[in-house]
Order: structure tokens, then C-alpha cells, then sequence
């Protein structure tokens, strides 16, 4: 795929680190031109000098204004890849309502405002590609992290009706779903992490791979876990049966901690 995209620009928002910055180095390494961004303008600096791409640090939310100005005016891909995670809501556990809007905030709402400021430029140019780095946790879920499965469930839904809503005009659309990543978020995941995720985790270039194979071959499901496809199709034939053998899972963790 050497020189796909050349030319093209992308840009990943969240990439400072982990997912993001993969996906900035493997677009990069394509020929394109990458806006990197992060809340971090430290680490946002640091992989854009890595991949001779361009820092735009600041809110995922509103970054594809001074994205686009970077970019001498052309946004092709999106990776709307930033995200957040807390967990709860357990047995005796206070409800967050912060950790609840935010997560609302970064994982749904910042997905929905970049596409919002990038649809009107696509539709009359009839392209553009749009990213949304998801998580398995928004086809299946993930024990005590409420806010993150949820919104995940969010993100895949917004994800779903871009795709279909705008599909015939060009506009294509990618929801990637891995398990763990070993990342800085998989490791703030805790006890939780350690029984569910921490056993088939990947690298972030691995699902960096999947993603471009997936454009690839113009999947809008990409799965760096296949895996997942099973337990997802389980999950929709037989939703008793499945919430039994992940209620079994959350009492080892429950019975661990």
C-alpha cells in the first residue's frame, strides 16, 4: 500500500500516544500529510516532528477548523480517535455525573461536531473518509466501566448512520473495534482490564494495520480482534445467554478484586 494516500489529508485527533499516534505514523508512512492532535501540545509535537506531520494541539471537539487551515484548506480522512474512560457504575458506587458527561462529551459529541464541520465540503466534493476509533466495548460491553461501554455503544451508532446516511455520496465511513491495546488507557483499566483485556491485547500498530487493510478492502466494521465477530453474533442470537456468561465474568472479578 506504499504511497496510498499520498498527498492526502489526515488527520487523528487523540494522537499523542497509543492508537492515534499508530494510525499517524501509518498514514504518514502512506504519503500523506498528518495533522496530529492531542490535548497534550508536548506529545502532539512530538509525534508530528516524528512523522514530519503537523501538531494542532487543543479539544478534539473543535480541531477541525485549525486542522483544516494546516492542511491549505483539504481535510480527506477524519480518525476521530480521541476518547476517555472511567470506570463505574458499581455496587455502592457513587454516580459520576462528570465522568458521564465527559465521556459523553469526548467519545459521542466530539464525533459529531468534526463530522457536522467536515460533511458540507465532502457532499460537494463527493468524498471524504471518515475514522471512528470505537472499541470492542461498543459491539459487546465492558464490566465496571458504564460510561465507556455506553458511550462506545454511542460512537458505533453515529458511526452506523453516517455510513448509511451518506454512503451513496462518496462519503465513506470506518468504525474500528479492537479488545485491549496495550496502551496508557489499557493500563488504567485496572483489575478489570487485567481479567478481560490484558490476555489478547495488541500493539497499537496492529490495529493501525487492520484499519488500512480494512480501507482496503472497503469494510466498515474493522475488527483487529476477529474474534470479536463471534462474540458479537452470539450476542445478537442469544442476548440471555450471553449477558449470563458476562455476568459470570464480572463475579470472578467481583470475587478477585
Amino acid at each position: 500500500m506504499v504511497g496510498a494516500f499520498q498527498g492526502a489529508g489526515v488527520v487523528v485527533t487523540g494522537a499523542g500516544g497509543g492508537i492515534g499516534a499508530a494510525l499517524a505514523r501509518r498514514f504518514a508512512a502512506e504519503g500523506a500529510r498528518v495533522v496530529v492532535n492531542d490535548l497534550d501540545a508536548e506529545r502532539a509535537k512530538h509525534v508530528a516532528d516524528e512523522v514530519g506531520g503537523i501538531a494542532v494541539a487543543g479539544d478534539a471537539s473543535a480541531v477541525v477548523s485549525g486542522a483544516r487551515d494546516a492542511l491549505d484548506g483539504t481535510v480527506d480522512v477524519y480518525c476521530a480517535n480521541a476518547g476517555v474512560a472511567f470506570e463505574g457504575i458499581e455496587s455502592g458506587q457513587a454516580l459520576d455525573e462528570k465522568a458521564w458527561a465527559t465521556s459523553w462529551d469526548v467519545n459521542v459529541m466530539a464525533h459529531v461536531r468534526a463530522a457536522h464541520e467536515l460533511l458540507p465540503d465532502w457532499l460537494e466534493r463527493g468524498g471524504g473518509r471518515f475514522v471512528s476509533t470505537v472499541s470492542a466495548a461498543g459491539l459487546l460491553t465492558m464490566i465496571g466501566a458504564a460510561p465507556y461501554a455506553v458511550t462506545k455503544h454511542g460512537a458505533l451508532a453515529f458511526a452506523e448512520w453516517l455510513s448509511l446516511t451518506y454512503r451513496h455520496r462518496g462519503v465513506k465511513v470506518h468504525a474500528i473495534c479492537p479488545q485491549g491495546v496495550r496502551t496508557d488507557m489499557l493500563a488504567a483499566t485496572g483489575s478489570a482490564g487485567d481479567l478481560v483485556l490484558q490476555p489478547t491485547a495488541i500493539e497499537p500498530e496492529a490495529v493501525a494495520e487492520a484499519l488500512l487493510k480494512g480501507i482496503v478492502e472497503d469494510r466498515f466494521l474493522i475488527l483487529p480482534h476477529p474474534e470479536v465477530a463471534a462474540y458479537y453474533q452470539a450476542r445478537a442470537g442469544d442476548p440471555d445467554r450471553w449477558l449470563t456468561g458476562m455476568n459470570r465474568i464480572q463475579q470472578q472479578w467481583e470475587e478477585n478484586r
